[in-house]
């Protein structure tokens, strides 16, 4: 199993000199597991860079696209890809998203609802490709070889965390947490995504003294981060979701700092997520 980052960062794409090196696309992962469709982790501006890639590669077998997704929630920084995806306006085409079911509506219908005039030029039932959409509210469920399993996170509205097994490797993935006040206890459903994974992608958005304005906003800290992948017993923590505001040399220096904290020590590695990274988990 392979994880490979098409955008990282939290809120709204950035563009510029400051953002080069770690990248400015919002949440994107592509999760690469021999002999399954690809699977992918949100639907930010990344989507867009990891079309393009899987589109060539279709072209040059010759088929249409066949992909799964998880969506994490629907906030504009994981859902504004999907209408830029370029392989799903194939014939033939066929993507399965799994999110969370929305107050008083459905999944289908509330992405139907954001992909169409006035906020976009065409509906989404114009595309030529099909997307088939999967309510998966604190459930497990099979995709391919992998077992996934769904649970429900603090954050702004319906949302989900992911802990994808397979090939004897686990991969958590919650990028959108709301820490509580202390931030030191850690919800029991995100320790139950996150116990013992090999790879863990959390929410890291905020520096404490930024938390301290923006306490109900509806995300982590670096050290709370940190703190949710020991208390799990993480192997290795990528930081992720970055906030607008900090540029490359922020982040090397937040992770920096990170690495010395106390509860780093029970990790074997805390990193910076960035724009085509590729973690390989193996096989175990």
């Amino acid at each position: 199993m392979q994880a490979t980052f098409y955008g990282v960062r939290g809120s709204c794409p950035c563009a510029g000199d400051r953002y080069r090196r770690i990248g400015g696309n919002t949440s994107c992962v592509l999760v690469t597991i021999e002999g399954d469709l690809p699977l992918i982790l949100d639907l930010g501006t990344g989507l867009r860079a990891l079309g393009d890639v899987l589109g060539a590669e279709l072209r040059a077998a010759g088929r249409p696209l066949r992909a799964n997704a998880l969506l994490t929630h629907l906030h504009f920084d994981h859902i504004l890809g999907l209408p830029f995806f370029a392989p799903l306006h194939d014939p033939g085409a066929v993507m399965e998203i799994y999110g969370p079911r929305q107050d008083g509506t459905s999944l289908q219908d509330a992405l139907h609802a954001a992909v169409q005039p006035p906020f976009f030029p065409v509906h989404m039932t114009e595309f030529r490709g099909e997307v088939r959409f999967h309510d998966a509210d604190a459930t497990d469920i099979a995709i391919g070889t992998a077992k996934v399993r769904a649970r429900s996170v603090p954050h702004r509205g319906s949302t989900l965390g992911f802990r994808v097994e397979a090939d004897g490797a686990v991969l958590a993935y919650v990028p959108d947490h709301q820490a509580p006040v202390d931030r030191r206890t850690v919800p029991e459903g995100v320790l139950e995504l996150c116990e013992g994974a090999d790879l863990l992608i959390h929410d890291a958005q905020y520096t404490d003294d930024e938390f301290v304005e923006k306490s109900d906003w509806g995300h982590s800290t670096v050290a709370y981060a940190v703190r949710v992948a020991a208390q799990s017993g993480v192997k290795r923590l990528l930081l992720f979701h970055h906030d607008p505001s900090h540029a490359d040399r922020d982040l090397e220096r937040l992770a920096s700092a990170a690495r010395r904290l106390e509860d780093a020590r029970r990790l074997t590695d805390v990193s910076v997520a960035a724009e085509g990274l590729t973690v390989d988990l193996g096989r175990t």
